[in-house]
């Protein structure tokens, strides 16, 4: 679509607030086109008040709506922590699910206010706008996609910040460019991506970046603190003896596993659209909490079990990333985890330190299948010894088969 087309639609633009968002939004006003702009609230860390998004968008002449979508994005997050979604370098997938619960969200409202289009600020190099386009596609297949950093008169007319910020001061909606960040910032309840800028370059260190959720493990306090967190059916229902609700959840152990340094990652990723981006990512919450459960998964996982598990969960990963939530695959594979983690209860205790997680111990878990007897070295009533014999004399008629064949390298 061009801005040609869009002045015989009514269009809903996703906005931040930020220099972008203003742009296109003053832009798309400037040429005719009847434009709604809105913000979707998932809890972001880096908004002390999310009415400042309208506030900062108001004098493009726009009406901002913002659609309070916290609750479902804690779901999501307790979903994520659940699958144990992480993607190319050990990272949460904080992005990738946000954007989901985020278009899923606004579609309805923009459709309520007669939208025809869902317009996106997301570059045209980037995942979100595969994101963006895909999700709008498959919730709302009727729905019109405009991507601006996609149409070629805009990127002539706007080929860097420094345009887009004199076109805005020509018109009177100042935007200063002074003690602007060295890199750019997305954030959500889960957790923040900062990419961009002078972090494209690989010899720049990840410690340019000011954490927003907590403090580089360096910076935590010296001093041990030690956390509690209670599992049923592999979500956190209390913390600390407090019992919570997920919003509540992923709010405290934000709070909590910011302030011990944790679940800050730098990761060089593979996109959706074949290059490579190198992010720091923050994500203590998720860090925090999905490092607990697991412990709980190694005691009532087994063997066959846990190597299900993780296939499955690095579907999810994948599948969320790449802008496919809602898929059939996703769901099937999101049903799979349900049914293997519905025991998943249990008490997990560890120490924080400096951006470490030391286990302390995992209580009440009735499904663990560890049997200390069984595993012990010492002498015990559990498994004999002398029972193994057998299993080794078995192991042992393949192990020369494939000697004598020649198919061993020696």
């Amino acid at each position: 679509m061009t801005l040609d087309d869009l002045r015989k639609e009514r269009v809903g633009l996703c906005v931040s607030g930020g220099l972008d968002s203003r742009t296109l939004a003053a832009r798309l006003r400037e040429s005719g086109v009847n434009v709604v702009c809105f913000t979707a609230d998932v809890g972001q860390p880096d908004e002390s008040d999310i009415r400042n998004v309208a506030r900062r968008m108001a004098p493009c002449g726009v009406q901002t709506i913002i659609v309070d979508l916290k609750r479902s994005m804690a779901e999501a997050c307790f979903e994520m922590i659940r699958a144990q979604a992480m993607y190319d370098g050990g990272y949460w997938n904080t992005t990738g699910i946000a954007r989901a619960v985020t278009v899923k969200g606004l579609l309805p409202e923009m459709k309520k206010r007669g939208c025809t289009v869902l317009a996106h600020g997301a570059t045209g190099r980037g995942n979100d706008q595969m994101r963006f386009e895909r999700y709008t596609n498959v919730l709302a297949p009727t729905m019109k996609v405009y991507a601006p950093w996609r149409d070629p008169a805009l990127l002539r007319e706007f080929p860097g910040r420094k345009q887009m910020v004199a076109y805005l001061a020509r018109r009177g909606i100042l935007m200063s460019a002074s003690n602007r960040k060295r890199y750019s910032t997305d954030a959500n309840l889960a957790g923040l991506s900062h990419e961009a800028d002078d972090l494209e370059d690989l010899e720049t260190p990840c410690t340019i970046v000011k954490p927003t959720m907590g403090v580089w493990p360096q910076e935590a306090p010296d001093r041990v603190e030690r956390f509690h967190v209670r599992f049923h059916a592999a979500r956190a229902v209390a913390i600390n003896g407090k019992r919570v609700a997920p919003l509540q959840a992923m709010r405290l152990a934000n709070t909590i596993g910011g302030r011990n340094g944790i679940g800050i990652k730098n990761a060089l990723e593979n996109r959706i659209v074949g290059t490579k981006s190198r992010g720091v990512y923050e994500a203590p919450g998720m860090e925090l909490l999905g490092y607990c459960l697991l412990q709980i998964y190694q005691a009532i996982l087994d063997r066959r079990a846990m190597h299900l598990f993780q296939h499955l969960s690095k579907l999810v990963a994948v599948q969320v990333y790449d802008g496919r939530y809602y898929d059939p695959a996703t769901t099937a594979a999101l049903a799979a985890i349900r049914a293997l983690t519905e025991r998943a209860n249990g008490v997990v205790t560890v120490d924080l330190y400096k951006g470490n997680m030391q286990y302390v111990s995992l209580t009440e878990c009735p499904a663990s299948l560890y049997n200390p007897a069984d595993s012990s070295m010492e002498e015990s009533q559990g498994l004999n010894p002398v029972s193994s014999q057998g299993f080794a004399e078995i192991q042992s008629v393949e192990a020369r088969a494939l000697a004598r064949a020649g198919l061993i390298r020696r």
